[in-house]
């Protein structure tokens, strides 16, 4: 076994290796940018050593450098993690000759399967399912449209060396083909600097199913079950659960052998995994091999009691699998909600800076902690919430990297449990200081054909497909946020009326009867009469009835505290509540699975008099465009004096490895340019003035 190994990677799986190495008594050597000298990973392992500037083309990318920092520290092995090198050929092979282990499969085995074209021939020759298509590199749009037409549409055309939804369009006619086919070409070159093209057919009502594969150096290879990953935003996946609601034991077992034999055609060591698409009536064909560690690995790890990671460890130090197929199991239900920075308010932008608070909910599970030869595991051991990160509060989140901030997993007994486990824990995850998705996420879990199982890959572009309101999160018991707010309201009455040294006379008195004033658009608020039955200083019980609804809620939360923890008619329940901004002071802000409400709890007369204040319209932006996002300016494409169309591409904005092109709205001419190309932008900072 190794002494020592090095993470080639940052950020929360960095942070998962360091913990499964600490584990197996082994030392970790961590690799850091400039923009990541503080970084959590850096910190948790025993050494660490900068290798470049903030750019991940200049730092994480640069396999010299690596190189150079296992000889620095003397490590034995290098694990990649996912993403920037882990399924790169040319570095894998690099190792091997330094005399260094790569901790994932051998060169070979990842050049076999990172060419789409190359894999989809090597699937068919081990008897893999493949989608119906042309599998060689397609040269112009005209015979592309003919190859479409052959097929039958609607088709997919795909970059052959791409991945993570670039190089990817959908055409379901020849304009759509012939138009797709040099869009995708030319993304595939700028993005892989690889511009073949292929075509295939497209499954409709698609689901995204993977099976994780595990091999070693002696010709062993089993799978370990399914993951579910059909909740995807533009070809990125969201939510992601073991195992699948969807598929049948016959289909579950027909896969995972189709994705063995493809394993053992190229002799693979390490954990793998095979992703298929899978019809509506359970037909599946071969999509892809990914090479590596997946985002989505600790659902398995849940559900089977395996640390794929130490698994990885003992493989590539040329252990055997100490298991077979018949001893793998599955026990309950595991789902992954990626945490994201990023506005779903603002079409998903991202978002960047220091986090002012960030506090994950309570866990109970530990990455790297049950094994299938361990005691602790059991058929009984069920239910548990579990946090990979790389972060922590004070801490940055750079433009540099993805947008990543957390995985929240959650293991329940089934499925039903699981999903009220995460609706839970989602409450209960308080991020501040940037924007997160998981609002967005409260309202994927909490959607009614998620829980009955009836989505597929188009089920967010079907339900948000004009992007992501508050207004979309429909709370089970609306009426409870008001309810809570009163309670928050009474509770803070209750300690004035505490305080000592009160004039005689003139002491604070505590009403029973409030107006809670629901903040709408324009205006248009929503008045709700709120009367305090009850109210218990002792065990902090209230009794609120709103309308014809009545809640008895107690929770001992401080005053101040964001978190509200508590119960509402002898539920437990988790909510976030907060004073308002800085526009609008009076307001608390009451969030709950998802769905929240801006509500000023008033005495009557106050509400009375708020009726008559006019309403205050918002100033006029629309002669500004505004940095929709923090990150930094690539492009000015205008200039003062000219006239632009609606439409009409006015800047560049880059953030997170992602460039953002900033259109018009509408007609205008340039007034002038508020901020210059390589310029580091604020979130609503102005950009260019019209006329």
């Amino acid at each position: 076994m190794f002494q020592k190994i090095l993470i080639a990677n940052r950020g929360e799986i960095a942070c998962r290796v360091i913990k499964t190495a600490r584990k197996m008594g082994i030392q970790t050597v961590a690799v850091y940018s400039e923009a990541d000298r503080f970084s959590r990973h850096v910190e948790l392992a025993d050494e660490a050593v900068l290798i470049g500037p903030a750019p991940s083309r200049e730092s994480y990318l640069v396999a010299q450098n690596i190189i150079a920092a296992c000889k620095q520290t003397g490590a034995q092995a290098v694990h990649p993690g996912y993403g920037f090198l882990s399924e790169n050929e040319a570095f894998a092979r690099l190792v091997e000759s330094e005399g260094i282990v790569f901790i994932g499969p051998k060169h070979h085995s990842i050049a076999a399967m990172g060419d789409k074209i190359a894999s989809k021939k090597l699937a068919n020759e081990a008897g893999v399912s493949t989608i119906p298509g042309y599998n060689q590199a397609i040269d112009t749009p005209e015979q592309a449209v003919e190859i479409a037409c052959g097929i039958g549409y609607p088709v997919m055309i795909k970059a052959s060396a791409g991945g993570g939804g670039k190089g990817l369009r959908v055409a379901f006619n020849d304009k759509e083909a012939h138009d797709g086919f040099a869009s995708c070409r030319s993304e595939a070159l700028s993005s892989f600097g690889d511009d073949r093209v292929f075509i295939e057919k497209y499954v409709l009502e698609p689901r995204h199913i993977e099976i994780q594969i595990l091999g070693d150096a002696h010709g062993n290879v089993v799978y370990l079950h399914e993951r579910e990953c059909s909740i995807q935003r533009r070809h990125q996946k969201v939510i992601e659960e073991a195992p699948s609601p969807f598929i049948s034991e016959a289909t579950r077992q027909a896969m995972g052998a189709q994705a063995v034999a493809l394993a053992k055609a190229v002799q693979y060591q390490s954990a793998g995994t095979v992703e298929f698409v899978v019809g509506k009536d359970q037909d599946f064909y071969f999509l892809e091999m990914n090479t590596r560690l997946q985002v989505e690995h600790p659902v398995t790890e849940c559900i089977t009691g395996l640390d794929l990671v130490e698994q990885m460890i003992r493989v590539a130090a040329g252990e055997k699998l100490a298991f077979a197929q018949q001893d793998i199991r599955r026990s309950g239900w595991a789902i992954e909600c990626r945490i994201n920075a990023e506005d779903p308010l603002r079409n998903f932008l991202p978002s960047t800076g220091r986090l002012v608070r960030y506090q994950p909910p309570v866990q109970s599970l530990e990455q790297g902690t049950l094994t299938l030869q361990g005691p602790a595991y059991s058929d009984d051991h069920f239910g548990g919430v579990r946090v990979d990160t790389g972060v922590y509060e004070g801490g940055e989140i750079p433009m540099f990297y993805d947008s990543m901030i957390a995985k929240l997993i959650v293991h329940g007994r089934d499925r039903a449990d699981a999903i009220e486990q995460m609706r839970q824990a989602l409450d209960g995850f308080l991020i501040r200081g940037i924007s997160s998705n998981i609002a967005f996420q409260s309202a994927l879990i909490g959607h009614p054909d998620f829980a009955r199982g009836q989505f597929n890959t188009g089920f967010i572009a079907e339900h948000y497909g004009k992007g992501f309101r508050t207004e979309d999160v429909a709370h089970d018991d609306p009426l409870f946020l008001v309810a809570l707010a009163v309670f928050v309201r009474r509770k803070a009455d209750s300690r004035a009326a505490g305080i000592s040294g009160q004039l005689p006379g003139h002491e604070f008195a505590q009403a029973s009867h409030y107006v809670v004033v629901q903040m709408g658009a324009e205006g248009a608020h929503h008045h709700h009469e709120v009367l305090i039955e009850q109210y218990d200083d002792v065990t902090v019980t209230a009794s609120v009835r709103v309308g014809e609804r009545s809640y008895v809620i107690h929770s001992p939360t401080p005053l101040g505290e964001i978190l509200l923890q508590g119960t509402v008619n002898a539920r437990p329940f988790c909510a976030q509540v907060e004073r308002g901004s800085a526009k609008q002071p009076l307001t608390l802000r009451v969030a709950h699975h998802g769905a929240s409400i801006d509500a000023m709890v008033l005495s009557p007369r106050a509400a009375q008099l708020l009726k008559l204040m006019p309403f205050k319209a918002p100033p006029d932006l629309s002669r500004w465009l505004l940095s929709p996002m923090p990150g930094l300016l690539v492009q000015i494409a205008v200039q003062a004096g000219q006239k632009v169309l609606a439409g009409e591409k006015l800047a560049v904005v880059e953030a997170m490895k992602m460039e953002n092109s900033l259109t018009a709205s509408q007609d205008g001419v340039v007034k002038q340019i508020c901020a210059r190309a390589g310029e580091s932008l604020s979130v609503d900072q102005a950009i260019i003035e019209f006329e």
